[in-house]
């Protein structure tokens, strides 16, 4: 969720942007005190609040915060900065099941220490932005995922259709921390600044077991790799290592002479070339193990398009056919994973337990998710009505699942609950004959 600036923090911001700018080898040497700033701080809140997300290991929500008053919170919080007496907690970690039937592990920083890394990375987001790559697409301004997607089905266009479709593994938990902490004071040489990011890095992990007993491990410490997956401060520091790889890319010659471009989007990044794919998958092997990170060859393959496809960002990137022509084009659209993601939302967004909801709770969250989906999905880059026409399809067979519990009825529900009672009167969204935005 977006918020508005507030002037004064924009103003802030555009003062460091302004600075950082024109002074590419300028070391911001005071920007603590403007973090516990009350403008910054409330902003960070704001931020946070709109994120949601579950509470830390102190068990502190923000109901529980707003029910004792925000600006009390507040000022108890800038005075912890003011007088450098603020400690973060341990994280806590959930797991995520991912497509693959795995586990990808998440940090769920407390509300206070969120709301702090906020405020960090409100001051110093604006200074390392000038110094973030074009390639780089994620967690920037007026940069998405989506821009990325384009910038590959051009590259593809140009020619470049030898792709080498990369993944590192656990690239968050595997940045060294002295590495890291090199690209930081290569801008930032504010001690207590740099004090707060290497006691984020160093946090203790907390994990509750089935039967309720909790235990901490101090791996990143230990080990000193590892930035805290889930927490605001993460983005911005795994855009600053994954920098280090790009700008030597770019500095030892490897994007000219090998004809070979980088698109990256977090830890994703594919890498298109001219007919030099194979020696660029080495160079990159051998820069990523320079930099301490794990390539994950079961993963990592090299691409021939048009005859092979592969994925990136939630496309499948390869041969496509005009419906109306039946010419073939280069292009992208929703790859099956995609597809099988929005589905299983649906499906548990019309579960058997959400029976006891009214059809105006259901039908709004369905929607958005289904606009979501689709303004993602909708650039025009390759066909979309089939995939359009299946999540329907899944809509309205879960959605009438769901009436047919609500009001305990048997049968398919098609005839009680026609197409044009769901997309009319109760206003469900149809994916089928959305436009596509062409970019």
């Amino acid at each position: 969720m977006s918020l508005a600036t507030p002037p004064k923090v924009r103003k802030l911001q555009e003062t460091l942007h302004a600075k950082a700018k024109s002074a590419p080898n300028y070391r911001f040497y005071l920007l603590y005190d403007k973090m516990y700033g009350s403008n910054v701080l409330a902003h960070a809140y704001a931020c946070c609040r709109a994120n949601g997300g579950a509470c830390g290991v102190d068990g502190v929500d923000f109901d529980g915060i707003e029910a004792c008053g925000v600006e009390r919170w507040l000022g108890e919080l800038t005075e912890d900065l003011r007088k450098k007496t603020y400690r973060p907690q341990p994280v806590r970690r959930v797991y995520i099941p991912k497509p693959n039937g795995q586990r990808r592990p998440l940090g769920i920083p407390t509300v206070r220490d969120r709301v702090v890394q906020m405020a960090m990375v409100l001051v110093l987001g604006p200074i390392f932005e000038n110094d973030l790559l074009p390639e780089q697409y994620a967690y920037r301004p007026n940069r998405s995922a989506r821009d990325a997607v384009i910038r590959v089905v051009r590259l593809l266009e140009f020619g470049y259709r030898e792709v080498v479709d990369a993944d590192l593994s656990g690239y968050f938990d595997s940045i060294p921390h002295a590495e890291l902490m090199k690209s930081v004071t290569r801008r930032i040489s504010d001690r207590h600044v740099l004090r707060l990011i290497k006691m984020w890095l160093q946090l203790p992990v907390e994990e509750t077991d089935q039967r309720g007993r909790r235990r901490r491990t101090c791996r990143n410490r230990d080990e000193g790799r590892g930035t805290p997956q889930g927490a605001p401060i993460s983005p911005l520091l795994a855009n600053l290592y994954m920098r280090r790889f790009l700008l030597g890319w770019r500095q030892l010659g490897f994007e000219k002479r090998l004809k070979a471009y980088v698109v990256n989007y977090a830890d994703d990044f594919v890498i298109c070339c001219r007919g030099t794919a194979e020696a660029a998958a080495t160079v990159m092997r051998d820069m990523m193990q320079k930099l301490k990170l794990t390539v994950n060859e079961s993963k990592t393959s090299v691409r021939r398009v048009p005859n092979e496809t592969f994925n990136f960002l939630g496309y499948t990137f390869g041969r496509c056919y005009s419906p109306r022509t039946g010419n073939a084009y280069i292009g992208a659209y929703p790859s099956r994973n995609a597809l099988r993601r929005v589905r299983r939302t649906i499906h548990e967004m019309t579960e058997r337990r959400r029976s006891r909801l009214s059809i105006e709770d259901m039908v709004p969250p369905l929607n958005r998710l289904l606009v979501g989906w689709a303004n993602y999905y909708s650039l025009g880059l390759g066909p979309i009505d089939r995939s359009y026409r299946a999540i329907d399809a899944h809509m309205r067979r879960r959605f009438r699942q769901w009436l047919r519990r609500k009001y305990l009825l048997q049968g398919s529900g098609a005839s009680r609950w026609p197409d044009k009672y769901l997309y009319g009167e109760l206003g469900l969204v149809q994916l089928q004959g959305r436009p596509l935005r062409y970019s």
